[in-house]
């Protein structure tokens, strides 16, 4: 059942905006965080696979390092929070394997009762890596990811500022992904507003809903 009223929801999302300037001063409180992170565990993902890793950096010298790579935008290095989010490089069946394993763990059964739906997953892993856009399913994967954590951040007052204006390769190397199973996809700085953040009150460009919303 929800608490959360429409009106509260739309309000929220009025509020947020891709914050330019974060107070450097100020923290996310632990018990909002650890709300924000299992905001990120609870991300649906095509087949359940959850083909990602959230890296959550706070240590100032690296985000000063992120920030030199980042077209030296500031807020990896104001910001209570950077999270970058990384997309698996490839998928096998041992990987799918892993997932089975998982979900008996959770719900129940047995492995061996599951063989048909991991045929079909490992079939539609094939066929993507060989048509060649297995590494693009998984980057729209890390998508889904930015907006559950987005929206999950509006909704808890907490700001954020999506980030693609980033050299991926150079994550991954500071971050330590290069020789990874994971790869960059794409940023998200959280913490609160500057007072003097000129962005804040600007109001938000939207087409109307007539425009991009159809009913059939």
């Amino acid at each position: 059942m929800s608490t959360l009223q429409p009106s509260q929801l739309l309000a929220q999302l009025n509020w947020r905006y891709a914050t330019k300037a974060f107070d450097p001063s100020r923290k996310i409180p632990t018990d909002l965080w650890a709300a924000l992170e299992q905001s990120l565990v609870l991300t649906p993902s095509s087949f359940g696979l959850q083909p990602w890793k959230f890296i959550v950096v706070t240590d100032p010298a690296v985000c000063a390092q992120l920030s030199a790579v980042s077209w030296n935008q500031q807020q990896p290095v104001q910001c209570s929070h950077h999270v970058v989010f990384a997309a698996r490089k490839s998928m096998d069946a041992d990987e799918v394997n892993r997932f089975l394993v998982s979900t008996v763990a959770v719900r129940g059964g047995k492995v061996e009762d599951l063989a048909a739906y991991g045929n079909i997953i490992n079939g539609f892993i094939a066929n993507a890596a060989k048509q060649g856009w297995l590494g693009e399913w998984a980057t729209r994967q890390a998508y889904i990811a930015i907006g559950q954590f987005m929206a999950s951040c509006a909704v808890l007052g907490i700001d954020a500022c999506p980030m693609e204006g980033i050299s991926a390769p150079d994550y991954d190397r500071i971050l330590g992904l290069t020789d990874s199973p994971y790869r960059t996809v794409v940023a998200c700085a959280a913490g609160y507003r500057a007072a003097d953040d000129k962005y804040a009150s600007l109001p938000k460009v939207r087409y109307p809903a007539s425009e991009v919303i159809q009913h059939i």
